[in-house]
């Protein structure tokens, strides 16, 4: 009788420690979120002011005979050492929150683009004037800030540990083989298009870059993983996986770039910015979906409310550039901002 009362005390106590451990894990879940997010919103923020300031030293020396006198201006040296800071925040962020979260956050170098760019017009505009012309900025602006709020708290919770043996358990899944597949046929059918068929359109260039950009995060996610897992004392620089992450990560991050190039040739850069900005994200986020399983264990009202911080933010960054002035035509500022997601700004 006194084993039965026993064993019956024991099971009573079973559920609060397993409740405890539950919370304790959803807790320490969400502050790798917060992190994360944080990083990715400080590296967009500072690459923003960083790409202002060179543009602002160009624009400034732009009648100079030396085509390269910014590189004596302490300006142009700030925004250089500002981008090189913000993109390693947006690194080191990916080591720390699901990637479906990181990647949609890229509307904050758009919003902060459009303030900064407010804040310094040298021209005066009449009350009336300036709200016709910026209003839907303004509310482009609203709706990119709820729609990051929405995305931050509904986010994703996965939070696997990014070792060797786990990148290599996801890449040959058949999950992931079958999307590789589905992505490597549609990347040459639009290829194919673009070089043989003259098909410039925009949708067809920026399709090809968000293909591209959906590679390069989820390799830059395995490689700052393993580099924080590193750091940390669990070495995993030894597993092969590592480098062939790298190589992949540099290469479709180059390629993206000549693509991006070739895009702003022909399109205006607000355009480039908000059409690139939505079908980047959105592929991303499939390609972390499915590599990453980022959405398995959700409920459906997390992932649709998630799915609607994506909308908004669709939204909020389409109206920003909408009304945005057409660039000026020669801008030879540097910019490293290769991912989909940052290039927004």
């Amino acid at each position: 009788m006194d084993g039965a009362h026993s064993v019956a005390l024991q099971l009573q106590q079973l559920p609060p420690t397993s409740s405890a451990n539950s919370v304790s894990e959803a807790s320490f879940s969400y502050k790798e979120n917060l992190i994360g997010a944080l990083l990715a919103i400080f590296g967009h923020l500072v690459v923003s002011i960083a790409l202002n300031l060179q543009k602002y030293c160009h624009i400034r020396l732009a009648g100079s005979k030396d085509p390269r006198a910014y590189f004596k201006t302490k300006t142009w040296w700030l925004g250089l050492f500002l981008m090189l800071l913000g993109e390693l925040g947006v690194f080191a962020s990916y080591a720390f929150a699901p990637l479906s979260l990181i990647v949609p956050l890229g509307a904050v170098s758009v919003i902060a683009s459009a303030i900064i760019g407010i804040i310094f017009i040298k021209e005066k505009w009449k009350p009336k004037d300036f709200l016709r012309r910026y209003v839907l900025s303004f509310v482009g602006c609203g709706l990119a800030v709820v729609g990051t709020y929405l995305l931050v708290t509904f986010a994703p919770n996965s939070h696997e540990k990014m070792t060797g043996e786990n990148i290599t358990k996801h890449l040959v899944s058949w999950p992931f083989l079958l999307y590789m597949l589905v992505e490597i046929i549609l990347f040459c059918l639009l290829l194919y298009f673009y070089k043989e068929k003259n098909a410039n359109n925009i949708v067809v260039i920026l399709l090809l870059v968000a293909l591209l950009g959906s590679m390069t995060v989820v390799t830059v996610k395995a490689v700052a993983g393993m580099l924080v897992l590193s750091i940390q004392g669990n070495l995993q620089l030894d597993y092969p996986i590592f480098y062939v992450m790298f190589v992949c990560m540099v290469a479709t991050a180059v390629y993206q770039a000549t693509f991006l190039s070739q895009a702003s040739q022909m399109y205006d850069s607000s355009l480039i910015a908000s059409v690139g900005y939505i079908l980047s994200t959105t592929v991303a986020i499939t390609a972390g979906a499915i590599f990453y399983l980022d959405f398995i264990g959700e409920d459906a009202l997390h992932i649709c409310m998630f799915a609607l911080g994506c909308l908004i933010a669709f939204l909020g960054v389409f109206l920003i550039t909408r009304n945005r002035k057409k660039a000026i035509p020669f801008e030879p500022y540097i910019s490293m901002d290769a991912m989909p997601d940052e290039g927004a700004g």
